[in-house]
């Protein structure tokens, strides 16, 4: 039973984030509800989408920037750093 606690606490922790849906919906203010009516999905369905349990389809993931007006790269985790990049 200790084992199966580490390994759940170690997998969140280790947890890729690839979207920033999250941080775009607090930064406007706009509640996961809201959304998840906008775009006809459960609340839980958006609820994993910020959370990065699930990661939204390309349709998907582009509704979601049409709705929050924003690029969709806006939306995305940036694969490269700024080291990379110069």
């Amino acid at each position: 039973m200790v084992y199966t606690i580490i390994i759940a606490t170690l997998t969140t922790q280790l947890a890729i984030h690839m979207n920033r849906i999250k941080e775009v919906l607090n930064d406007k203010g706009i509640k996961q509800t809201w959304l998840a009516e906008k775009l006809e999905k459960s609340f839980n369905m958006v609820n994993e989408y910020c959370n990065n349990r699930r990661q939204p389809s390309l349709e998907d993931l582009n509704k979601i920037a049409e709705i929050l007006d924003i690029d969709v790269r806006k939306l995305l985790v940036s694969n490269k750093t700024e080291e990379d990049e110069v």
